[in-house]
């Protein structure tokens, strides 16, 4: 792995979502909350994206997406996808709904947006793409592009895992502070421990998997507002 290269890209997510809201909601007139609930596929469509700018830059290097992220062949076992998996499931949930409440007062507490229905088709295909591309685009980016560029051990943890939450207060963007400490906070946890056990381990694979199963469970909530009017 390069580790003489500044991770410039960190921050690009953020970066690109804000540009994206802010420029829609001029083109079409709408203001940021009315389009907030179609972050998801946004959200896909940036994943890709995200994607394609890793394969480029792996292929700068002269390697592979895989060799990017360190995924090796056979290397994990079943026992440690279930154990990250869950550690992944608790931890996400268990943070966010202690931030929707110390935010709200509410447990549990979902943003209105992140679950608001979009048209049944879209709800469909973006039930698939998006956890996929997440896991993709999100763990390739800030565990194989960030934490393995990063020399100093708690700057390979602290660095990617902080752009890796800060990303979340722009999905959707909304200038709302309260909103924004919402997000950020329900996902910094977690992601210490996503580049804190990348670090250790190198092997993304048990990370994208539970990665992937629980924006399937935020995924499931817009498939059902969008295919059962008043769920």
């Amino acid at each position: 792995m390069n580790k003489n290269r500044i991770p410039i890209l960190l921050p690009i997510r953020s970066i690109v979502f804000f540009l994206f809201f802010i420029i829609s909601s001029f083109l079409t007139g709408k203001s940021l909350n009315e389009i907030s609930g179609w972050w998801s596929p946004v959200d896909s469509i940036i994943n890709i994206l995200t994607i394609l700018l890793l394969i480029f830059v792996a292929h700068k290097d002269n390697r592979s997406f895989a060799e990017l992220i360190n995924y090796e062949k056979g290397k994990t076992g079943v026992k440690e996808i279930v154990v990250v998996s869950m550690i992944i499931l608790v931890i996400g949930f268990g943070v966010m709904y202690l931030a929707g409440y110390v935010c709200y007062g509410v447990i549990p507490y979902n943003a209105p947006m992140m679950i608001a229905p979009i048209p049944k088709l879209l709800a469909i295909v973006n039930f698939i793409l998006l956890p996929v591309t997440t896991a993709f685009a999100e763990d390739g980016l800030y565990l194989g592009y960030g934490v393995n560029r990063i020399q100093n051990k708690y700057a390979a943890i602290l660095v990617p895992a902080f752009f890796f939450a800060l990303q979340h207060s722009f999905i959707p963007t909304l200038f709302d502070i309260k909103y924004m400490i919402y997000r950020f906070t329900s996902f910094l946890p977690l992601t210490i421990i996503l580049c804190g056990y990348y670090y250790k381990k190198r092997n993304p694979l048990p990370v994208m998997i539970g990665h992937a199963i629980i924006d399937i469970a935020t995924v499931s909530w817009i498939l059902m507002t969008s295919l059962i009017p008043g769920f």
